[in-house]
């Protein structure tokens, strides 16, 4: 384990740790639990497995969440409201052709706070642990957030926990872009998706409220196919799935191979729904690493969590936390050769 001064931000230094095992090296970023780097060994030398930047002002200026653990709210929220015990709750609008509506927590969210860092040289792992005031991003209540990654040879676990003062609605993601091939696009990608049915979405990709079947659709992934066969009319990919009910869940939600390079990621989540967003409109203005510039298809984003705008959908699976029910997820990947 590695730990390092990456940057500063409003006078705080923003640490970097690395976690390495025999077949991986990942690196975190106190700066929004950022997974910055994972590193595998490929065919002509170490080959970067998620895209990130090399230094501090890129991730402020350019960064889509690269990387980042994403809420209170991750996704979607409605017109920036939402009604919950009694009164309106205004968040902060940040998305949409009129930014009137809430995206992963708002102007700054989680995705963009300095978090404390704590390195466990000897579980190879390193907890972040922030706590969210009470009305934060329009928020209600005080939130304490951890979140710890922990490497154990090819699989990296992220455990996200959230422990409330009182009712409150909590969903949050990582929303880490891939790319198996170690640069280029990941439209050559084979992937697979346990889940038969989608959240359908409006002209503003805000949840309609309707779930429908992926079956005719570019949505299909039920059976491994490649992306680019998938959607050969380019319209991308950026939907939250409702994962099969009732699987099991030390098998795949998710998984990805890429053809250059043989290796594989498999995406194990204990949520009901995930979010796959192949990036069809991104161009970065900064470089990444190896100085690669980010185009539209660069990554795969695998968003474990519950379904956007569930604060309109009470018949949704719910994301009210409370101080005796408090927040958790469990997300694992893990990249090896097929």
């Amino acid at each position: 384990m590695r730990k390092t001064r990456f940057g500063e931000l409003d006078g705080r230094s923003v640490d970097a740790v690395t976690l390495e095992s025999a077949d991986a090296a990942v690196t975190i970023l106190s700066f929004g639990c950022v997974m910055r780097d994972w590193r595998v060994d490929g065919p002509n030398g170490s080959l970067p497995m998620v895209l990130g930047f090399p230094d501090m002002e890129s991730y402020l200026t350019a960064s889509r969440s690269h990387g980042a653990i994403v809420g209170r709210i991750a996704n979607r929220t409605k017109d920036a409201r939402f009604d919950f015990e009694g009164r309106t709750w205004e968040l902060t609008p940040n998305h949409g052709p009129r930014k009137q509506h809430h995206i992963h927590g708002g102007e700054t969210g989680l995705g963009r706070r300095n978090w404390a860092m704590e390195p466990d040289s000897a579980a190879e792992a390193v907890t972040l642990s922030y706590a969210s005031p009470d009305g934060e991003e329009g928020y209600p209540g005080a939130v304490d957030f951890t979140v710890t990654y922990r490497l154990d040879g090819p699989m990296l676990t992220c455990e996200m926990r959230g422990q409330p003062d009182r009712p409150t609605p909590v969903n949050l993601a990582s929303h880490t872009y891939y790319n198996l091939g170690g640069g280029g696009g990941v439209r050559d990608h084979t992937l697979f998706v346990d889940g038969g049915e989608v959240t359908l979405l409006d002209e503003e990709s805000i949840p309609t409220g309707e779930i429908v079947p992926v079956d005719g659709t570019h949505y299909d992934f039920r059976e491994p196919r490649e992306i680019e066969a998938s959607d050969p009319d380019r319209k991308g990919i950026d939907i939250n799935y409702v994962l099969r009910p009732g699987r099991d869940q030390s098998t795949p939600a998710a998984w990805a191979r890429c053809p250059r390079t043989n290796l594989l990621i498999r995406v194990f989540s204990d949520q009901p729904g995930l979010q796959i967003f192949n990036a069809p409109t991104m161009t970065v203005s900064a470089p990444g690493h190896g100085g690669e510039v980010y185009r539209p298809y660069a990554g795969l984003c695998f968003e474990a969590q519950h379904f956007p705008d569930s604060m309109h959908h009470p018949d949704w699976p719910s994301i009210v936390v409370t101080p005796e029910a408090p927040y958790f997820q469990r997300l694992s990947m893990e990249i090896a050769k097929d």
